[in-house]
Formats: C-alpha cells, structure tokens, sequence
C-alpha cells in the first residue's frame, strides 16, 4: 500500500489546500517524476483531473512549455470540436501565463495539413504570436506526441511540462508523458472544459 498520496491527500485536506498544491506535490514525487511504469501508473491514478492552471506555471512560467494534445482532424483538415476545447484551454493558460513557450503537437494530416498546424494557426488568429509555438507534426500516437515532445523540451532544456487534453484523455496522456521524460521533469495536466 503507498502511504504517500494517502498522506498529501490527508495533509492537503486538513489545510484546506487546493487541488493544484496535491497535484503538484504528488507530480514531482515518488512515482509520477520516476522511471518506474507501474509507479507513474499508480500515481497518475491518485491525481484529481482539473481545469486549473498548475502549480509549475506559476513557479516557474518562463520555462515550463504548454503542450496542447492533438485529436484527429475532420477529413478536409479542419478542427473536430474536442480540438477546439483543447486549444481554448491551452488559450487561456497561455494568455494568463504571457512568457510560457507552448508545444502543439499532432501529425496525421488530412487535406495536408496535420493537426499541430491547425493548431498553430488557431493560436495565431487568437492572439498568441507565432514564434511562441513550436509544432511537432510527426506524431500518429500518443505515445509518440510524448516521446517527440520530449525531444523539444530536452533541446530547450525545460524543467517541467504542463499537457492540456479532454478529460478522458489526460490520465493517459500524462501516463504516456511521463514514462516518455522518464523522472528527468515533472509533467502536470489541465483539462479541457
């Protein structure tokens, strides 16, 4: 039995903390910042999905990335709804955090475009400056929007990331981030509403 979500659960909650401190403290120990699969598993497990910006934003917002998670596009390369959640989200973090760098990451084109350009080009026309997104447009998977993904945040040197997906999707994701960075940084989560 692992005692320590049972205690940051307990101790979160004797002082009235909000859900971003347990996330946070649970993201960067024991399982979820290791290299153990069935520790990140279980760990993931015990995190409580919000919508609210985590703690890694406002501690460290210069350095720690957005990454928005693609999902299919329609076949004449235009956005499915659940895209659009996603990336309202991912607005809303980057507008209150102005110097976070922000990843779209989704390949699997229709109509030759992928899905990070889409994504990329919805950010643009909703304010966000085109030399603040970086698109990994190679991914077909989840697995692999985390594993390239990785490879952006090592060459920036990014201490923490922060995924934005739906809310069926983000547990999954943040198993897959997080077996990707292998412990090397804590990886949070928002949910698209």
């Amino acid at each position: 039995m692992d005692l320590i979500p049972e205690a940051i659960a307990a101790f979160s909650g004797s002082l009235g903390l909000p859900t971003t401190v347990s996330n946070a403290i649970l993201s960067t120990v024991g399982g979820c910042q290791s290299d153990d699969a069935e520790a990140i598993v279980a760990c993931t497990e015990d995190q409580t999905l919000t919508t609210e910006a985590p703690l890694l934003l406002r501690t460290d917002p210069v350095r720690t990335n957005i990454v928005v998670l693609g999902a299919g596009l329609y076949d004449d390369g235009t956005m499915r709804p659940v895209l659009e959640s996603r990336l309202r989200a991912a607005l809303d973090l980057a507008n209150n955090f102005p110097a976070a760098p922000i990843v779209v990451t989704g390949g699997v084109p229709q109509n030759g475009r992928t899905e990070a350009d889409a994504m990329y080009d919805w950010l643009v026309a909703n304010g966000i400056p085109g030399d603040r997104i970086t698109k990994e447009g190679r991914s077909t998977s989840t697995i692999e929007n985390a594993r390239f993904t990785d490879e952006i945040l090592d060459s920036r040197r990014s201490p923490a990331a922060v995924v934005v997906t739906s809310p069926g999707h983000l547990q999954r994701a943040l198993v897959d981030f997080r077996k990707a960075v292998g412990g090397e940084r804590p990886i949070q989560g928002v949910v698209a509403p």
